[in-house]
């Protein structure tokens, strides 16, 4: 997602002409080893863009902790410290931008199933409900004594669940609880405390498909997306 700063100055009907605000845009978070560079520009009294130089710096201390400001030119910034959140200030000569906040994540640098198989098979008509299709994504931390690296997942990372077999929508749908019914063919979870997220694959009715694919693609901050994906899982039913 995207945080926007606009800050303006007074002016009277006859000044459209002349520069009255300061527009910012920046991505709201940024993911370990990541950097990104925002965007500014000024406006007149009509909404047009006006030609200038840009500055831009971090306002306090606090921000420096949560941001490392790379380039004051282009605004180019990277984590310093995950887990905070710093503000991005943006100044042309007079204007000063609001400060952008961002906040920083852990690197998302890993997807993989938790489950203890990719392919699920549903007894009809006892049942018309998949396993849960659980994903996990994750930071892995290497061991700075040589020893095995650490898993931690990571909450509130989006995954995103298609249904890519059978291609045009049919008697299934993708749900995140018992009670929905609704077609569903892609779903966006986002994953709870443990960096999981699921879905699972609902029967709706005839004709019943020998089987269903799945796919499970999880993005960084950034838009990269995490390696890993996509995960795919199977769904059968069976009479």
């Amino acid at each position: 997602m995207l945080a926007a700063a606009l800050a303006c100055g007074k002016f009277g009907p006859g000044d459209l002409s002349r520069t009255i605000a300061i527009e910012i845009t920046a991505p709201d978070s940024l993911e370990e080893y990541d950097t990104i560079t925002p965007h500014a520009r000024l406006l007149d009294g009509r909404g047009d863009p006006v030609a200038a130089t840009i500055a831009w710096s971090l306002p306090d201390s606090a921000d420096t902790v949560a941001l490392t400001l790379i380039d004051t030119n282009t605004g180019t910034i990277t984590v310093n410290h995950t887990g905070l959140t710093g503000r991005l200030l943006a100044r042309s000569g007079g204007f000063v931008g609001n400060p952008v906040s961002i906040r920083t994540l852990a690197a998302a640098d890993t997807l993989f199933a938790t489950s203890l198989s990719t392919v699920d098979t549903v007894a009809l008509p006892a049942d018309s409900v998949s396993d849960s299709l659980k994903v996990e994504v994750a930071d892995t931390i290497e061991s700075a004594s040589g020893g095995g690296s650490l898993t931690v997942g990571l909450a509130g990372r989006p995954v995103l669940y298609s249904i890519t077999e059978p291609v045009s929508p049919g008697p299934v749908t993708l749900v995140t609880n018992d009670s929905t019914h609704s077609p569903v063919t892609t779903d966006t979870v986002t994953t709870g405390a443990s960096g999981i997220a699921f879905v699972k694959v609902r029967l709706l009715g005839p004709p019943v498909p020998d089987s269903v694919v799945v796919q499970a693609i999880a993005r960084r901050a950034g838009g990269d997306t995490v390696p890993g994906s996509p995960v795919s899982f199977v769904v059968r039913f069976r009479p």
